[in-house]
């Protein structure tokens, strides 16, 4: 059951637990060259992204906002450290969403006036802990940075907001090491009701990055916690959005596209299997269906431990069986059976892959 939470918008997008669990990414060009920048954003569109972090380093980046702006609809949040006025700037120059710290962007009255600016244009803010941004009163105060040292530094800034009536707030408590980032993020839904932003953070490069995250991120929604996501990874943005996608599809949050079973081959296996799965797995990626289809390498066991999919091939010696929902629908040579179960599924789905 998911974690009741409020709803917190950015732009037209709803976070929390009345909304979908988005997938947000990060640019990773120069935020002062728009052009390379909306090029990126678009592409992020197209891999099926929500909502997009760009770096705010500098006062040229936040008036290049407002121009970013102009040529792409996708909601966009600035990200921003220590210096207030690129908040307000920000902001200012439209953008949907900030990424801020209130306890590090300045004075007391510095953070007013960024809370103040959101405020009168709705503009919502996320609070983003780290095991690295935990403040060293609570690293002293808990012995280093652990559950305690991120839950309390994400809290105090909580507190800042909430003494200034704002609520419009997401909050994230990340961190690289998957079982510190799952616990943290345990403790702090149970002492808030804000919608939270899921990452482990600084996951690495595509491979064990989308591991690490697929356990971290995973972990915490199958508890239904959770309600945006990111997979940080050492690479292009583009495969942060299809890791995360997938992580969605994997537990059952996202149906929108055909589900691939494969088994994993054994000594019975009689047929050249393995790119067989490639082959079907690249043949219906672009199939917005929400239908399971198997590829299995025995004829003895295939159809039955496949029983839910409903499409499938198994393989036999030279040959093998197409089925349906279990059932078998003919018998066709081995070199064959990607095309046969291909034709089966347009026939019975109607759509031309």
């Amino acid at each position: 059951m998911r974690r009741k939470t409020r709803s917190v918008y950015c732009r037209d997008i709803g976070i929390g637990s009345e909304h979908r669990i988005t997938v947000q990414s990060m640019t990773n060009t120069d935020t002062r060259d728009v052009k390379a920048t909306v090029h990126q954003i678009n592409k992020l569109k197209e891999a099926g992204c929500d909502i997009v972090r760009i770096a705010v380093l500098d006062i040229e980046a936040a008036k290049a906002v407002k121009k970013i702006k102009e040529l792409t609809d996708m909601p966009l949040v600035a990200d921003i450290h220590y210096d207030y006025r690129l908040a307000i700037q920000s902001v200012k120059n439209g953008i949907d969403k900030l990424r801020i710290n209130p306890g590090n962007i300045g004075s007391k009255e510095k953070t007013i006036e960024v809370i103040k600016a959101c405020k009168d244009r709705n503009i919502p803010i996320r609070i983003g802990v780290n095991s690295g941004s935990v403040k060293k009163e609570f690293l002293e105060k808990y012995g280093g940075v652990n559950v305690s040292s991120l839950v309390e530094s994400a809290l105090e800034h909580v507190s800042i907001l909430e003494k200034n009536n704002f609520y419009d707030t997401v909050v994230a408590v990340k961190s690289s090491d998957v079982n510190l980032c799952v616990n943290a993020y345990r403790e702090i839904a149970k002492r808030t009701d804000y919608p939270l932003h899921l990452g482990v953070t600084e996951a690495g490069t595509i491979y064990k990055g989308t591991i690490k995250s697929a356990i971290g991120i995973g972990s915490l929604l199958i508890d239904g916690i959770g309600d945006t996501i990111r997979v940080s990874l050492t690479g292009d943005p583009i495969e942060e959005v299809k890791a995360g996608k997938e992580i969605l599809r994997s537990i059952g949050i996202l149906n929108d596209r055909v589900k691939i079973v494969s088994c994993p081959t054994c000594g019975r296996t009689q047929i050249d299997m393995v790119p067989m799965a490639m082959l079907v797995e690249e043949r219906l990626k672009r199939l917005k269906k929400p239908i399971k289809v198997a590829v299995m390498g025995c004829s003895v066991n295939g159809p039955g431990e496949a029983r839910e999919a409903d499409y499938g091939l198994a393989g036999g010696k030279g040959e093998g069986l197409i089925f349906k929902k279990g059932e078998i629908i003919k018998k066709v040579k081995e070199e064959y059976l990607v095309e046969e179960l291909i034709k089966t599924i347009k026939e019975h789905e109607g759509v031309n892959i």
